[in-house]
């Protein structure tokens, strides 16, 4: 079975209040002498303490278009990249040269070559490591990745695959859009990058165990979230309905998938859930019944940093491991959802 060796989170050096960031996005979204109470109740509501930016605050009402802030994008994607790729390489006792498979995934910016292409000189990776650049998952592609490779691993167990994510999402927020969805955005979304180290069956190494993975689209619901792409760059769609739809399919996926391993929701020691947000949590707890402290790890997550997109799971996972590690054997399912509509499930075995 493929086990996870290491996982490694980084943040960038600009850390915010919420408050600082509201007022940011204040004078950068919102004309001047506007009633800005919506947005206060917004980003109150949102949960989130704190964020980290790639730029200061004051430096993003500079940014004059798509391409300056997707030229800002490549250039701290790589440093951010690089810096948690070695960090997990390094946490995982390997070198970049042991690198056979990397994926990247990102849905803020774009670039090519891709930014895995430009890490494998800057940080010595080989010239025939195997390279996956994905785009467009969002939020789901920290499961997703973890689960694409696994599926790599199965059928190379000799290999050792990362997936790194990094995710930029201060750099799409839209100046002078008072859309709703812009400004829950703006409450929502920071910056981060997380790297995941995993070896194949028949390397010997301690870490959680990937039992088996399960991927679902939903019908007739690819208008709840992703990207309205134009002139200025991303613009977000989030549709309130996305809690309407955790309601309706999450539960009966989360518990067929469960049912085919012997396991019930009870049984699973720790629940690895991408933050997307109050409203979805609060709905994820409900309909699958989870006892009172199954999240925290992942609210404490929204609430430090926010939501980074595909990288959040990720920095769930490492903080699980680092603080809240269960019993060895104990089942785990990481789980994450994102633009399709889609959800992506992991078991675990810690």
């Amino acid at each position: 079975m493929t086990r996870i060796a290491a996982v490694h989170g980084a943040l960038p050096p600009h850390r915010h209040t919420q408050r600082e960031v509201t007022d940011m996005v204040a004078r950068t979204c919102l004309p001047p002498g506007a009633d800005r109470r919506v947005l206060d109740r917004l980003h109150r509501n949102a949960r989130v303490r704190t964020r980290h930016t790639v730029l200061p605050l004051d430096a993003y009402a500079g940014l004059d278009g798509f391409g300056a802030a997707n030229d800002v994008f490549i250039r701290s994607a790589v440093d951010l990249g690089g810096q948690a790729l070695r960090g997990a390489l390094r946490a995982a006792g390997l070198r970049p040269t042991d690198v056979d498979l990397l994926m990247f995934t990102s849905v803020t910016g774009i670039a090519a070559p891709s930014v895995d292409a430009r890490l494998v000189n800057r940080l010595g990776l080989r010239s025939d490591v195997k390279r996956l650049p994905v785009f467009g998952l969002g939020c789901v592609a920290g499961a997703a990745g973890v689960a694409r490779i696994h599926d790599h691993l199965l059928g190379h167990p000799d290999d050792v695959a990362v997936l790194l994510s990094v995710e930029l999402c201060s750099l799409t927020f839209q100046r002078h859009d008072t859309n709703p969805a812009n400004l829950v955005a703006t409450a929502l979304f920071g910056d981060g990058a997380a790297a995941v180290v995993a070896l194949g069956g028949r390397r010997a190494v301690a870490g959680p165990e990937i039992v088996a993975t399960r991927s679902r689209m939903y019908p007739e619901t690819e208008h709840v979230m992703g990207w309205d792409i134009g002139s200025t760059g991303f613009g977000v769609v989030l549709d309130p309905g996305v809690p309407d739809v955790v309601r309706q399919y999450l539960a009966d996926d989360v518990r067929e998938f469960l049912d085919e391993h012997g396991l019930k929701p009870k049984d699973v020691a720790r629940w690895v859930c991408h933050p997307g947000g109050p409203k979805v949590l609060e709905t994820v707890t409900e309909v699958l019944d989870l006892p009172d402290g199954a999240l925290d790890v992942t609210w404490r997550s929204l609430a430090d940093v926010g939501n980074l997109s595909s990288a959040s799971v990720l920095h769930v996972l490492r903080d699980t491991l680092e603080h809240r590690r269960p019993e060895p054997g104990t089942p785990g399912l990481l789980l994450a959802m994102g633009p399709g509509f889609c959800c992506e499930l992991v078991l675990l075995r810690w």
